[in-house]
Parts: structure tokens; sequence; C-alpha cells
């Protein structure tokens, strides 16, 4: 376990699935996308409809890496009321409900600086964030963030790309701790399917460099490259097309569409599959 993380939250999650042999099923969503209730309630549900770990997207208004479906949910979230705080705030009240799964903060460095980086982490911790993907901090700004995580009890999960080369790859690895997060297309965030092959010698290349688990994501959209990513990989996160089924899901207000929440979860469920075929609970 990494200096000064205490929760354990994803050790204990990859050691269970590795006990299963099987990989991870992570599900994003951005918050307040579309209001905070709506989102509340996803993020109870997720669990039980398959997700072993969660991410939840911190609103910015310049997300460099996000394509137009993320971006979208960036507008929505912002217009619901999303905001650092408020986002806390989620966490601790899905902690309500759930002390087990582990949940990942992924956002941009904007809004951790604004909110103050000391008092962010304190509060992230202490609302029940178990660890930060945060895009635009390169390892040569660890001491932003990076550092001050880990020490306060917080994983930082690193992003490797496919123009991640072998000289590159120890700067990546050498303060990332929970998992690393293999982008498995060049570009933004949900315009691309990922290549199965390419993903198995960069998934190869990193497990040479580490003992970490790989989770592989951007481009993942279906239960069968769920199914394919997990034969490879330690984990597959699905994010576009998941914000995809929410968004079909609103009233030309924005506002949510009754059933909006359980047509998310069985979407989650359906794919969910892909690491789970045995899996036999139906969601009511």
């Amino acid at each position: 376990m990494s200096k000064g993380i205490t929760s354990g939250r994803i050790e204990a999650r990859f050691a269970s699935l590795r006990e299963r042999g099987r990989a991870a099923f992570i599900p994003f969503i951005m918050a307040a996308d579309p209001d905070y209730k709506t989102t509340l309630e996803i993020l109870k549900g997720l669990p039980e409809a398959g997700a072993d770990i969660i991410e939840i997207g911190v609103m910015y208004s310049d997300p460099m890496a996000d394509g137009p479906a993320i971006q979208a949910a960036g507008i929505r979230a912002k217009a619901g009321g999303a905001r650092v705080s408020k986002t806390l705030d989620l966490v601790r009240d899905f902690r309500d409900h759930d002390n087990s799964t582990p949940i990942i903060l992924m956002g941009y460095y904007n809004p951790i600086y604004i909110y103050g980086v000391e008092r962010f982490l304190e509060d992230a911790h202490g609302a029940g964030v178990d660890g930060l993907i945060v895009v635009d901090l390169p390892p040569e700004e660890d001491v932003e963030v990076c550092l001050p995580a880990l020490d306060a009890g917080l994983h930082f999960i690193r992003l490797a790309t496919p123009t991640t080369n072998d000289e590159r790859i120890p700067a990546v690895l050498a303060n990332t701790s929970g998992f690393v997060y293999y982008v498995a297309v060049t570009g933004i965030t949900g315009t691309k399917s990922a290549n199965i092959n390419a993903i198995q010698t960069a998934v190869n290349r990193l497990k040479r460099h580490t003992d970490l688990p790989v989770a592989v994501g951007f481009g993942i959209k279906t239960r069968e490259q769920v199914a394919e990513v997990g034969k490879i990989a330690d984990a597959a996160v699905v994010g576009s097309a998941l914000v995809d089924v929410i968004a079909e899901n609103l009233d030309e207000h924005g506002n949510a569409k009754l059933g909006l929440v359980e047509k998310a979860l069985e979407f989650v469920f359906e794919l969910s599959k892909g690491v789970q075929p045995t899996k036999k609970v139906l969601l009511k």
C-alpha cells in the first residue's frame, strides 16, 4: 500500500477480483449530470449493477481531453449546480450507503487549485474518495498534487497513452499508485473505438514495468469490447457510452426523464456482463 493510504479499498477490490479470476468494470459519470439527485441515485445503484470501481468526473470549463459527449455532460453539470464542493458531497452521500466500492475523482488541476490543494485533499479524503486522476498534470508536476495526495491518503492514478514509450514509462509510473490507466486511443474521449491488438501490446509493455493493475479506457463502448479488454487487462473503463445514455434520456429542457436512472443502470449491468458472465442479479 502506498505511503499515507489508509482506506485500502482499491487494493482490496483488485485482490478480491484476482481471486475470482476476472477484471474490474469501471463506469464513469459526470457529477451533477444532469443534476445532483439523479447522479446520486445512479451512483447508489452502480455497485449492484456491476460496477467494481466508480469514476466521478469533476466538472471543468476547459476539458482538453474530453470529447463531445463528456464536454456536453460538463455543460449540463454546470447548469445542474456542479462544483467541487458538491462533488465531494456526492461522495459523502454515497458513503452513507456503501463503504466498500472505491471512488476515483477524475478531472483537471484548475478546479483543485482554485479550491485549494491542501483543503481539497483533506476534504476528498474525509468524504471517502480513494484516488485521483488529474489528466493535465504530468510527472514533472508531481509536487503540485501527486505527492501531497499520497501523503494525504489518496492514490494518484496516472494516465499512460499510445505515445508513452519505454523511455517515458518509468517517469509516468514513478509516483503512480492504485492502478495505471491506459488510454486506448489517441485524442479525445468517445470519438474512436479501441484496437484490441494495440491494447494487448501496450498492456504487456506496462506490466513489464509495474506490478500495479492496469485499467484500460477511452473507446470502450460495448459489452464485447469490455469482455475483450477484461481478458488482457485488470479493468475496463466505460465513460462516454454511459454519458450518452444519460443524454438520451433528458427532455428538451435538459431535465431527467422518468426512467433515466433505471436505463443508465441497465446499460451498466449489460456492459458489466463482459467481465461477469455468470452474474444473474436482475435490476428491479
